[in-house]
């Protein structure tokens, strides 16, 4: 009997994790607001501090690695944490929680904006949740700047960095520029120093071996039967067609860097100027309500898909903008442990996560400079950080109370 009992084991382990991924990443899924930041912090909170499924370190290390990534970082971190967690099945799980909730919400909100011809109001719920919002951003920045920050040079590098994304330098050239300058540092002082000389010797794996690897993880993989990621052709401009809405969300997906006002971009130059299937005004309303709704802002597809053509263009939009993510991380897991097996890879790796710490922290300067705009949602601020460095309560409780303020001040005309 024992003997028969001994192999479920880990069968059960399996699937108590994958419980884990589908629980936590859907419940995130309808509370996290605030943007890709926020999100991060959020993630940071529940997976390393009060689950401890990663150390900070590890959580870097991956926050380093889906920077280099095209597509929405909190929702390519989620996919890889659900990896890291329950394996592929964790990975598909913690995806497709994450973007379900709020996939589903905006897609009833574009249901009443086609039957009614508006967008909510409801500016006063985000009145109080950004406030807590910063809160959560400020905590986790101080929590991995522990971790990142290791001396003088990678203090001076993020104020560095800090200050030139401020000044609108590309996002881009920051995250390269930065790992690059801090290796360059590094590197030239252990080697003045008489450490290790200043060689790039490859780690024990080949190019064309690692990528005949990846290809065949892949292919076992649940993402196999999803389809393969395929290079975007030119498409008729005037007809409404399903294929060309999944292709052009397809190419948006697999190729966006930056943050929401480079997808309004994006979502503009497709869909207003070349198929000419939305207005402006549609557009601006598409790109609102992904803002204040939970989730990830790409979901705004979601939006855009069923204005097009109705619910079966919102799923097809949103399979066809989320789709490069999950592949992506499907062939670039191993590249966080990778990177930390030889020393010259590890200090890039580490300048890469100072240069994406200091991002996410001008990201925060700038929508602290929108969220705090009085006495009340600075008060706000001010405590949900105290509670959340003082105890370790679940930011989602912060997040309604939060709304909770946030109707209050609209029922006393504050908001």
């Amino acid at each position: 009997m024992e003997d028969d009992a001994q192999p479920q084991e880990p069968q059960r382990q399996r699937e108590g994790t994958l419980r884990e991924v589908i629980s936590y990443f859907l419940r995130l899924g309808f509370t996290a607001f605030g943007g890709p930041a926020a999100h991060i912090a959020m993630m940071r909170e529940e997976v390393v501090q009060r689950r401890k499924w990663v150390s900070d370190q590890r959580f870097l290390d991956l926050l380093g690695v889906i920077n280099l990534i095209p597509g929405p970082n909190s929702t390519e971190l989620a996919i890889y944490l659900g990896y890291e967690r329950a394996g592929w099945l964790g990975l598909v799980a913690a995806g497709v929680c994450f973007i379900g909730p709020a996939m589903a919400i905006v897609l009833a909100l574009a249901w009443a904006y086609v039957h009614y011809g508006a967008a909510p109001q409801i500016g006063w719920l985000l009145y109080g949740i950004k406030p807590v919002v910063i809160a959560i951003i400020v905590q986790a920045f101080v929590g991995l700047a522990r971790t990142a920050m290791k001396g003088v040079v990678a203090v001076a590098l993020a104020i560095a960095i800090i200050a030139l994304y401020l000044f609108n330098v590309n996002t881009l050239l920051l995250l390269f520029g930065g790992a690059l300058a801090y290796w360059l540092v590094t590197m030239g002082r252990r080697r003045w120093a008489g450490g290790t000389t200043l060689t790039v010797g490859l780690p024990a794996i080949s190019v064309a071996g690692w990528l005949r690897g990846a290809g065949a993880r892949l292919a076992a993989s649940p993402l196999a039967s999803a389809g393969t990621l395929a290079a975007t052709t030119s498409v008729a401009a005037t007809p409404i067609s399903v294929t060309t809405l999944f292709l052009t969300f397809l190419k948006i997906g697999a190729l966006l860097y930056g943050s929401g006002y480079v997808l309004l971009a994006f979502l503009r130059t497709d869909f207003v100027q070349r198929l000419g299937w939305l207005s402006d005004r549609q557009l601006l309303d598409a790109v609102a309500i992904g803002q204040f709704t939970p989730g990830p802002l790409f979901t705004t597809a979601t939006f855009v898909g069923y204005l097009v053509a109705g619910w079966q263009g919102a799923l097809i939009a949103t399979l066809g903008i989320f789709l490069p993510s999950f592949v992506y991380i499907a062939l670039f897991w191993p590249v966080a442990s990778w990177l930390r097996r030889a020393t010259w890879s590890a200090t890039l790796l580490d300048g890469l996560n100072i240069a994406a710490l200091a991002l996410m922290a001008g990201v925060g300067v700038q929508l602290g400079h929108a969220a705090l705009v009085d006495t009340v949602t600075i008060g706000v601020a001010i405590i949900a950080l105290v509670i959340l460095l003082r105890w370790k309560i679940n930011s989602a409780w912060l997040i309604l109370a939060g709304a909770a303020v946030g109707l209050l001040a609209h029922l006393f005309g504050v908001a």
